[in-house]
């Protein structure tokens, strides 16, 4: 990797917005005063700007702005036809472009970043910015692909940049419960975790859609949106959203809903690395005999396997199952038969068994955690159904902001819920996932002129080097190839 070029905003400014708590002992009028409750001096703010504005960018822009305590000085989509409109309301006097090279090389005083692109750009635009030292916020999943995440994790450090990963939840104060019954203990060794979705909610396990090039809105800036992927002809049905389902550009269920999920577990119980990974995909047969098969895209749904490590808080080996496309865990014994599993109609959810007792919970996004213990004994301990948020999304955009201006290694940098410290980690778990369904997708021709599929067993995994040691022909997914311009 090329040796990162900073590129900093005004020096007198940002020394300002650090030190702020010291030099307002020396004011004499208070601010406030001045210029009414809850006034912030324009020194004080920090400089934001939103690379994705649109869909869930609108949000995370909006409440990074913290109602207009900080300034919003530049928006990037490559849509500003579709729901980036609301950016451009939120914030009329923003600078607009439809590159984020280019506003991250002519907006030099832009202190942090918003990130909320489709999967495949997060990485490419997070070194961008993160090269010229912009702190930076990136929605999940953190990356596209394992190796994005491994070397976001350490230029964040390098460069001492303070990250933060867009899994909400993980700013919910109702995980502190499940911490708390972990690490008192309550439900005794743990040795499984089983995970669910009813992702995909979009179209998936189909054929790639036809290319439209005459169909392309005026207003998209096509090449843009394909980013860092080969350029092909303007193709319907994957801007604004049904992209998830596709790899060159999104990560599926997994990327959806994984970091929110696999996030309780990981989190709770302190895991590290998976040393494995198996799995098995549905199959769609519109022939007799002969599967469909459409390398390009995730399949309709899958179930995943992993292995970690004893961890302090586990205090034994742990199994790991992912399943998603509706299917789900069978019904513990131990929790009645009319209590939901996991969330609501047990749509997505976590169960974490151990040998005392389980831990049931929601879905971490902004979804109510209804965190419930089952012990084996008979004892049970809820948490509340529904939660009382002081502010959007638990503060976890407010928090990053706050940690900006602190500063890297900060206190409140080091109270952030999903700094790339840990969300590197966690991502490269959920992604690993993926990288186990598009082995078990890989096929060739044998001696017989047959189709051979010859990725359908347990791939070890060796967690520090990345890389699969038993399956070669699988390390080509720790990574991607990029289009020129967009490499990381």
């Amino acid at each position: 990797m090329k040796s990162p070029k900073k590129e900093k905003s005004d020096p007198g400014r940002r020394s300002f917005i650090k030190n702020a708590a010291i030099a307002s002992s020396i004011i004499f009028v208070p601010r406030h005063v001045l210029g009414g409750v809850g006034y912030t001096a324009p020194s004080d703010q920090l400089n934001l700007a939103a690379i994705g504005a649109g869909g869930k960018g609108a949000s995370d822009i909006k409440n990074a702005s913290v109602n207009g305590r900080e300034r919003v000085v530049a928006l990037c989509d490559v849509d500003f036809s579709g729901s980036a409109s609301r950016s451009v309301e939120n914030f009329p006097n923003a600078k607009r472009y439809s590159d984020y090279r280019e506003m991250l090389d002519k907006e030099k005083d832009i202190d942090a970043v918003t990130i909320s692109t489709p999967d495949h750009v997060h990485g490419p635009a997070a070194a961008y910015a993160m090269e010229r030292g912009k702190h930076v916020y990136v929605q999940k999943p953190m990356t596209h692909n394992i190796r994005e995440a491994r070397m976001l994790t350490e230029m964040a450090r390098t460069n001492k940049i303070v990250s933060q990963m867009g899994n909400q939840g993980g700013s919910n104060p109702l995980l502190d419960m499940v911490q708390k019954w972990i690490d008192e203990d309550k439900i005794g060794k743990v040795s499984k975790v089983q995970v669910w979705t009813n992702r995909p909610v979009w179209p998936q396990g189909i054929p790639f859609p036809e290319p439209a090039p005459s169909n392309k809105p005026d207003d998209l800036s096509w090449d843009l949106w394909l980013g860092p992927a080969e350029y092909i002809p303007y193709t319907p049905n994957l801007h604004p959203f049904n992209w998830r389902g596709w790899w060159d550009y999104g990560t599926g269920a997994l990327g959806d809903v994984g970091c929110h999920l696999i996030d309780i577990p990981f989190r709770t119980l302190g895991l590290k690395y998976p040393t494995d990974a198996e799995c098995s995909v549905a199959s769609i047969y519109t022939d007799m005999w002969t599967a469909d098969y459409y390398p390009k895209g995730c399949p309709p749904a899958s179930f995943i396997t992993l292995h970690f490590d004893e961890t302090v808080k586990s205090r034994s080996p742990i199994e790991m199952t992912w399943s998603d496309g509706g299917i789900r865990p069978s019904h513990p014994d131990i929790i009645p038969a009319d209590d939901d599993i996991g969330g609501k109609n047990s749509a997505n959810g976590v169960l974490i068994i151990g040998d005392k007792g389980i831990i049931s919970t929601n879905i971490n996004d902004s979804s109510p955690l209804m965190p419930k213990l089952y012990l084996n004994d008979g004892t049970t301990e809820f948490g509340p159904e529904v939660e009382k948020n002081d502010e959007p999304e638990y503060g976890h955009q407010r928090k990053w902001v706050d940690a900006c201006k602190a500063g890297f290694n900060s206190a409140e940098h080091r109270g952030l819920t999903s700094s790339f410290d840990y969300a590197g980690p966690m991502t490269e778990t959920v992604l690993m996932g993926n990288l186990a369904i598009r082995s078990y997708m890989l096929r060739r021709e044998n001696s017989k002129g047959q189709a051979e599929f010859f990725g359908r067993k347990k791939l070890l995994w060796d967690g520090e080097n990345m890389r699969i040691t038993n399956l070669e022909e699988a390390n080509q997914f720790v990574g991607r190839t990029y289009r020129e311009g967009f490499k990381v």
